[in-house]
C-alpha cells in the first residue's frame, strides 16, 4: 500500500475539476488542449485550458486522466494550480511544485507529478501554435527503454531537471527501466554520462568557464561573464537551432542586468508570432537553464 499524504487522498476520492472544457464560441476566449502519455503505458493526461486571449489569463482548467491515484490527483492539483495564472506564469509550475502542493508524492509515483508538468506545455505551446522547444528533442535520437518508448534525449533531461543519480529514481520519474527491466544497465551508463558532463566545465567562445549543467547554474549565484556565457551558450546550442529549423534565427546583442536583448532574423523577423517566440522559445528557455529573473527583449537590426 502506498504511503499516500491527506491531500492526494482528498483529490483522489473527490478530485477538482474533473472534465472537458468544449470549444467556445464566447468572444475573447479560447480553449487550449496538451495531451500527454497512453493508455497503453498505464497513464495518459489530457489537459484543458479556458484562455482569455488579451490577458493570457487561464479562466478554468480541466483534465481527463487514465491512471493512478497520483496521477489523478496530480491532475487535479495542477488544475487548481494553474487557475488564475497568466499562460507566462504557468509555464514556470513544475513537476516539484505540483508534488509540493500535494504534500508529497511516492517516489515510485513521480512520474505522475512529470506527466501533469508536460502536459501543461504541450497545452500551452498547441495554443501558441509553436514548437514545444522546451523538450523538442525527447522523441529524437536513441531509444533507450523500448516498453516505454522513452529516448535518451528524455531520460537526460528528467535526469538533470531533478538531480536524479541511479536508475530506480529515472523509472520513478519516466517508467524508463519498468518493463523488462534489460534498458537498466544503458540508464546507468546515461547517469554516469551526466555527471561527468557536469563535472567538466566546458569553454565558450571567449575562453571563460561556464556552467553547463542546469544544476549546478542555479545553486551557486553566477558573475555577469559567467551569466553572459551561459546564456551564449543555451542559444547556440538549444534555441538557434529550433528557429534555424523553422527559417529564423536570434542573435544576442546585449546583457542589462536581467534584461537580455536580441537580434531576430530571418522568419523570426517578419514574424507575426515574434512575441510568443520571445517569451516562449527563448525566454521560457534562459529563465530554465540561467535564472528566473531574466527579460528578453528584441532590439531593432
Amino acid at each position: 500500500m502506498w504511503d499516500y499524504t491527506d491531500k492526494v487522498l482528498e483529490l483522489f476520492y473527490d478530485p477538482k475539476n474533473q472534465g472537458a472544457i468544449e470549444e467556445t464560441s464566447e468572444p475573447g476566449v479560447k480553449v487550449a488542449t496538451g495531451e500527454i502519455g497512453s493508455i497503453a503505458c498505464g497513464d495518459a493526461l489530457r489537459l484543458h485550458l479556458k484562455v482569455e486571449v488579451e490577458s493570457d489569463k487561464i479562466l478554468d482548467a480541466r483534465f481527463q486522466t487514465f491512471g493512478c491515484t497520483s496521477a489523478i490527483a496530480s491532475s487535479s492539483a495542477l488544475t487548481e494550480m494553474v487557475k488564475g495564472l497568466t499562460l507566462d506564469e504557468a509555464l514556470k509550475v513544475s513537476n516539484k511544485d505540483i508534488a509540493n502542493y500535494l504534500g508529497g508524492l511516492p517516489e515510485a509515483k513521480m512520474h505522475c507529478s512529470v506527466m501533469g508538468q508536460e502536459a501543461l506545455e504541450a497545452a500551452i505551446y498547441n495554443y501558441r501554435g509553436i514548437p514545444l522547444a522546451s523538450h523538442d528533442d525527447d522523441d529524437e535520437g536513441a531509444l533507450v527503454c523500448s516498453c516505454f518508448g522513452i529516448s535518451e534525449s528524455k531520460i537526460r533531461r528528467v535526469i538533470v531537471e531533478n538531480n536524479l543519480t541511479d536508475a530506480e529514481q529515472v523509472t520513478n520519474y519516466v517508467k524508463a527501466g519498468g518493463g523488462c527491466g534489460s534498458c537498466l544497465a544503458n540508464i546507468d551508463d546515461i547517469i554516469k554520462s551526466v555527471q561527468q558532463e557536469a563535472a567538466a566545465p566546458s569553454l565558450n567562445n571567449y575562453g571563460v568557464k561556464v556552467a553547463t549543467d542546469i544544476a549546478n547554474s542555479k545553486q551557486r549565484p553566477l558573475t555577469n561573464v559567467q551569466k553572459i556565457a551561459l546564456i551564449q551558450k543555451v542559444l547556440d546550442e538549444e534555441v538557434r537551432p529550433v528557429l534555424i529549423a523553422d527559417g529564423g534565427d536570434v542573435e544576442l546583442y546585449d546583457v542589462d542586468g536581467d534584461r537580455v536583448k536580441v537580434l531576430l532574423q530571418g522568419a523570426c523577423g517578419s514574424c507575426s508570432s515574434s512575441t510568443a517566440t520571445l517569451k516562449i522559445a527563448i525566454e521560457a528557455r534562459l529563465q530554465d537553464r540561467v535564472s528566473k529573473n531574466l527579460i528578453v527583449e528584441a532590439v531593432e537590426p
